[in-house]
Order: structure tokens, then sequence, then C-alpha cells
């Protein structure tokens, strides 16, 4: 069975700790490949390796930098197809979306290849006599990036493009259930140049998450995945002296008006809440239907749900693959039969779904519940799965109270064609990301990413000018070069004249 090492150094480095994970299938149900889990020694060694790489890499040249990061940019241009491959086998999602999350993390290479622009500083001349100031960002040495299975390759890339462009040196520690595809960013970052040590990859479980956040060399962790995880890596780390952005989980709401275009509506809904089989934090969990729209919206979305083809992820004809692990599989599984159980409407039920061929695969098929209330665990709970519930409101303001009363504040839609109304929702809606008759405002990656509340611990968002500004910090110099008839003693209070 095939073992998937750690990167430390620029090189493999086989696991000495003798404690291995199972990497699965998610389409047949069957282990393919185990993954070595790290100890505190080993994070260590990988710390060691990034901290020496730091005394050349922090002082290099933008030049250099992003002379590696254009050629990075080639090689993961060229092997798209291989990365996507290595998703789909480990995580099951359908072809096409692996190749979308190849590109999305794409785009933040992109900008760090454009760091000189975001690293240019301030300066103020003459703000006193013969005195200059200038504001200048510097690296801040070691940092680290813990990331989720959902999306085992761009959300790496959301951080260490970004973080080594800004001078420093990265450790990550990918999804265990994942591991193959950061494995793969890290060797095509040394085939690009990228200096030995720069990038390093560790595999494990909660050992090696614990020992980054606990290690006094490195500076700063960036992380993405549920909100208790969250919580607890910026309650941690920040314990621990370490600058935190911690990206939590989600419950978010599309909001459809009385106007709204139904058949826009329907298939945005299909799309945010099923694609990826539910398995991301930007997917679209619960409808708020306002006034009459429920019923006509329900029959579109049942409509279309009952078309989708469900299959494993390599097979050009599905849609949708499987989930995870078994064990998340029943956990959503369980909250369609607790739905029906606390008094919603089941208007489909994927818990029994399976796949000719592959019953042993972690399979749901997409469920749709009706007449969902707040105090249901369906509403209630991040379910990450392809359940899609539908809450009955009568007006607008309820509908707004509704949405700001979650706890969760990550990303929301509304899907209307009053302009008046939209622009009063983007300014009225608690939550970091806003969509316009778009169910899924992820941001261009100029833009930042990150939400509100529970769905974000840390003063930073992550990648576009938060990301750069989160992996440098700031210092301001204030410079005067006298003329050679200056002098004399003034004990005085200086003074800007």
């Amino acid at each position: 069975m095939k073992t998937i090492s750690h990167w430390i150094g620029g090189k493999p480095v086989e696991g000495v700790s003798g404690n291995f994970g199972p990497v699965y299938n998610p389409a047949t149900g069957a282990q393919e490949k185990q993954v070595a889990f790290a100890s505190a020694d080993e994070v260590d060694a990988a710390v060691r390796a990034a901290k020496e790489a730091f005394r050349t890499w922090g002082d290099s040249s933008l030049a250099k930098r992003t002379s590696v990061l254009f050629k990075y940019r080639e090689l993961l241009d060229a092997h798209r197809e291989e990365i996507a491959q290595l998703i789909t086998a480990e995580h099951g999602k359908v072809h096409s979306d692996a190749l979308g999350e190849v590109a999305r993390g794409l785009e933040i290479v992109e900008l760090a290849c454009g760091i000189p622009e975001k690293l240019k500083g301030e300066l103020s001349t003459q703000v006193s006599t013969r005195v200059d100031v200038a504001a200048i960002r510097q690296s801040l040495g070691v940092v680290a990036g813990i990331t989720p299975f959902n999306f085992p390759a761009m959300v790496p890339m959301w951080m260490f493009p970004l973080a080594i462009a800004c001078g420093n040196t990265f450790v990550l520690k990918p999804s265990e259930k994942v591991p193959s595809a950061a494995f793969k960013l890290a060797e095509l970052a040394a085939e690009a140049g990228l200096p030995d040590g720069v990038l390093n990859v560790v595999n494990g479980d909660k050992v090696a998450v614990d020992a980054i956040l606990a290690h006094p060399d490195i500076a700063a962790v960036s992380f993405v995945g549920s909100t208790p995880i969250a919580r607890y890596i910026h309650t941690t780390g920040t314990a621990n002296g370490k600058r935190v952005q911690a990206l939590g989980g989600a419950k978010n709401h599309m909001l459809v008006l009385p106007d709204a275009d139904l058949d826009l509506a329907a298939d945005s809904a299909i799309n945010a809440a099923y694609g990826s089989a539910g398995e991301r934090c930007m997917a679209i969990s619960v409808v708020v239907a306002v006034g009459d729209t429920a019923d006509p919206l329900i029959g579109k979305i049942k409509e279309r749900a009952d078309k989708l083809r469900i299959g494993p992820g390599d097979d050009p004809a599905s849609e949708m693959g499987p989930l995870i692990t078994k064990v998340h599989r029943d956990k959503v599984a369980s909250y369609v039969t607790g739905a029906a159980a606390q008094g919603a409407d089941v208007v489909i039920d994927g818990s029994g779904y399976t796949v000719e061929g592959y019953e042993d695969g972690h399979w749901m098929g997409v469920s749709l519940l009706d007449h969902v209330t707040p105090d249901m665990d369906a509403y209630r709970d991040e379910i990450f799965g392809p359940v899609l519930s539908v809450v009955r409101v009568e007006t607008y303001d309820e509908a707004i109270a509704l949405m700001n009363n979650s706890p969760w504040g990550n990303g929301t839609a509304i899907f209307t064609r009053d302009g008046g109304a939209a622009r009063r929702f983007q300014m009225e809606v608690e939550a970091g990301m806003v969509g316009v008759n778009v169910p899924i405002p992820v941001p261009v990656g100029y833009h930042s990413f990150g939400g509100w509340k529970d769905s974000l611990f840390g003063d930073h968002h992550i990648y576009g000018n938060d990301g750069v500004h989160f992996y440098t910090r700031g210092k301001v110099v204030t410079t005067r070069w006298p003329d050679p008839s200056d002098g004399g003693i003034n004990l005085g209070f200086p003074s800007n004249h």
C-alpha cells in the first residue's frame, strides 16, 4: 500500500513516528493509501528547515521571489489535470469540480506573482525640516497553515503562495484525509526553483496541530475548518503569542423575494446546495422563501434535483460524488431522519442512496427539507452535506431578522429584481460575503475571503490585501539627513516645524 510521506527541506521524508492514518477512495469505500502522521519532533524538523531557509529567503529580492512564482504558476497550469485527479481520488468530488478548485487556487498564485505592487509601501517627504517618513512591510518569519479536507489544493494555495511571496517560509499541515494534492504542490514548487525549506508539508492529526500551535519559532497560523476547531486554533495560538486567522464554519442563507426569477433561483439553489456534495463552507444550506414564493420554488428545485446524476467523481457523467467518509455520511443522513422527527417535511430523502457497482462507497443522495424552523437541528447545525432546508417567512424584515440571528456570518445571497431591496440587503445582512443573484459569492483573488461572527476568529480575512497584511508586519521609519550646517543641542520635545 502506498504511503504518503512528509516534505521537509526540499525533499520527501519518511515518517518515523510509527503512526499512520488511512486514506480512502470515497467512491469505493476502500482504503487505497496510508499517510504518515508526524510527531512533535517531526514538526520541529520542518520548522527548523523553514527557519534556516528564512535566513536567505527573507532577504531575497522581489525579483527572485516572483521569478519562482511565475514558473510555479506555469507548472501548476501544466499539471492541473493530475492535481484534479488526486483530489477526485481522495475527496470524491467530480473531476470538473476538482479542476475548478485548482483554477481558483491559481488565482492566488497569480496574485502572489504581483507582490511587488502589494509591498510598495508609503513615503511622506518633508514632514518636518529635512525629515521623511516611510511605512514599509516586512515578513514575519516562519508561518504555518492548517487546511481542511474539502479543498485539498485550493485552500493551501490560498495561504502559502502569498506567504512566501511576502518573504516568509511555510509549514503546511493538510487534512490527513486528502494528503496527496498538498504533497504534489510541494513537489512542483521545488521544480519551479523554490529553495529547500521555504515550503514544507507535515501530515498528521491533533498531535501535529498542537505542535504547530505551541512551537515558539512559528510566528503566525492560518486555518480553515469547522467553527469549534477554529475557535480552538485561535485561542491556543494567540495564547502562545502567535498571529492567527482561523476561518470557521457556516450556515449560509439564500433569500428569495417574491419578485425573483424563480428559474434562476432554483438553478442557483441546486448548484450552491449540492455542488461538491455540499461539503464546502460557502454552500447554501438554507433557502429563506418570502411570501408565496416557497411552493413554486420548491417545485422547481425538486424537478431539477431529481435529474441530478450521482456517481464516482472520475465518471464524466457524474454531477455529484460521494461524501468524504462513511462516518460523515451517516451523520449527514441522521439530519434528514431527525428533521422528519422534529416536524419538517422531507420532500426528497437521499439518506438511502447507493450507486450500482459502488455499493460500499460513501453515498448520500440530495435531500430537500421543507417547513424547517429555527429550533430544528437541521437548521441550527452545520450539516456539511447535500441537504437543503427551506424556511418560510412572510416578510423581508422577518427574513433579515432570522438570518442575522444566526451565530454564523460567512456568506449569503439574495435573489430579486429590485435594486433597492438588494442594496438594503447588502447593507443590513450580517455576513462577510454577499451575493446579489449570485449564490456562492466567493471573492476573486484580489479581494479577500472571510466571514463575520463565528465564521472567523482573528482580525484578517484570507488572501487579497488582508492576506498580505496578515503575512507581513508594518514598520514606520523616520529619517533625517542633516545638512553639514546643522548642529547644536536642543533638549526640548521635537516639533513638526
